[in-house]
């Protein structure tokens, strides 16, 4: 449900040292319960001696990490202060982060895949089970201390932390500063603004956005709702219906009359890109991966979080990018210390210089890298109001339901609780039938 975008930003080059704890080396191959780290605050030998708090790595380790395409920059920025500080061989393979878990499960028992991998959090539920991954144990305190808390909880299964936080994601509001020179504060004064500025036939409306896609919906269900309790991992706890839900369901519908007079089908990224680039659409809900594209076009538009809904923040889903040792590698400690390295302050701040993305780490976005840039400070306050997509892998059973019931409460006017309750109902089904499995 989500893309990883590429942007070019001019900021200060930073040095990237490298934090954390001790290390005990083991030398036996991953996948062994001896994988787990034990204190030794020996340093390195080469001239860039390892700080006396990391852990050490296995002698003669050399890596592989994987990557997407667009991340290369700097991960071999990064693997060449590593290489040069703990004389540790890091080599890159370009592997999509959305296809890492499925290549990892065949190619990690067999011997084949990266010691360090990166993933998007909503895939964490599909490794965890499938024994893919080992905690983030031994740098435990140091990704929580130095992270946004959702961050963590987001790269958290069942109560353990796997991953080291890298970058996060999330959807805001886009705004035309010509057509709109403020961004609202509240959805109410966007349909203030759509009385006097829709115009059908000409194609000029208030806001768009991706009306029958639930990734773009959760707002709505967030105004005292939930997908599932407990952090999103307990599949028993569902407030998909709850109160709060179904007002803000009922919110949802009546903005087909008021802002947005077309058919969810009608609505989609293309035709909302060319109308915001064409200059007739005032707002749009997108993610960080459009910047480049507005951009390109000359468009003055600013990022701001997202208007209140109901007299409630409203909280969009979001992504966390993070690293992972995967379970079968032959040289967990040095893997451990790799993906530590390249998730500090300063290498988080390195990769959004190189790539443009959002550091997760709470320092690095409030740095004037970050604070300065108006657009991806727009971001960063959506994301610290957001909601991490679900991980468990009972998160499939949702998406088909609950976008069937804002679809018939948009396109048919159907009862707001009677569709909830439907879709909630379904979800509890299919929850149940692969339990029972």
């Amino acid at each position: 449900m989500k893309k990883w975008f590429v942007m070019s930003l001019i900021v200060a080059l930073f040095i990237v040292s490298a934090c954390g704890g001790n290390k005990g080396g083991n030398t036996e191959n991953a996948g062994n319960a001896t994988n787990a780290p034990t204190n030794n605050t020996g340093g390195s030998t080469n001239e860039g001696a390892a700080d006396a708090e990391d852990i050490e790595p296995e002698e003669g380790a050399s890596l592989l990490v994987w990557e997407s395409k667009e991340e290369r920059p700097f991960v071999e920025a990064i693997a060449k202060e590593f290489t040069e500080k703990y004389g540790i061989e890091v080599k890159f393979e370009e592997v999509g982060a959305a296809d890492q878990v499925t290549k990892l499960t065949t190619d990690g028992p067999a011997g084949l895949g990266a010691d360090v991998v990166v993933f998007p959090h909503d895939n964490l539920g599909r490794a965890v089970t499938a024994g893919l991954v080992l905690p983030n144990d031994f740098y435990e305190e140091k990704s929580k201390s130095e992270n946004s808390e959702i961050a963590v909880n987001a790269v958290t299964y069942d109560g353990v932390l796997y991953g080291y936080p890298r970058s996060i994601e999330t959807y805001a509001l886009f705004y035309n500063k010509k057509l709109i020179p403020e961004a609202p504060k509240t959805f109410d004064e966007i349909v203030e603004f759509a009385k006097t500025y829709n115009d059908v036939p000409n194609n000029k409306f208030a806001l768009m956005w991706e009306v029958g896609n639930f990734y773009f919906n959760y707002p709505f269900i967030s105004t005292g709702g939930y997908v599932y309790g407990d952090n999103g991992q307990n599949k028993d706890d569902i407030g998909l219906n709850n109160e709060g839900a179904i007002n803000g369901m009922k919110y949802y519908g009546s903005l087909k009359d008021s802002v947005l007079p077309l058919n969810s089908g009608d609505i989609t990224y293309d035709i909302k890109k060319g109308l915001f680039t064409g200059g007739t659409l005032a707002m749009d809900i997108n993610g960080p991966w459009t910047i480049a594209d507005y951009k390109n076009e000359g468009i003055d538009f600013g990022v701001a979080p997202l208007p209140s809904i109901n007299g409630q923040p409203a909280s969009s889903f979001s992504g966390v990018k993070a690293w992972y040792v995967n379970q079968f590698s032959k040289y967990p400690q040095a893997a451990r210390l790799f993906a530590s390295f390249a998730s500090t302050k300063a290498a988080q701040l390195k990769d959004f210089e190189l790539t443009g993305a959002i550091p997760a780490n709470s320092e690095a976005t409030s740095d004037p890298a970050v604070q300065d840039n108006e657009i991806v400070k727009g971001f960063v306050a959506q994301f610290n109001q957001s909601t991490p997509m679900p991980s468990i892998p009972e998160m499939g059973n949702v998406w088909s339901p609950i976008a069937a019931a804002f679809a018939d409460v948009w396109n048919s006017g159907k009862d707001a609780k009677e569709a909830l309750d439907n879709a909630v109902q379904q979800i509890k089904d299919a929850n149940n039938g692969a339990a029972a499995k």
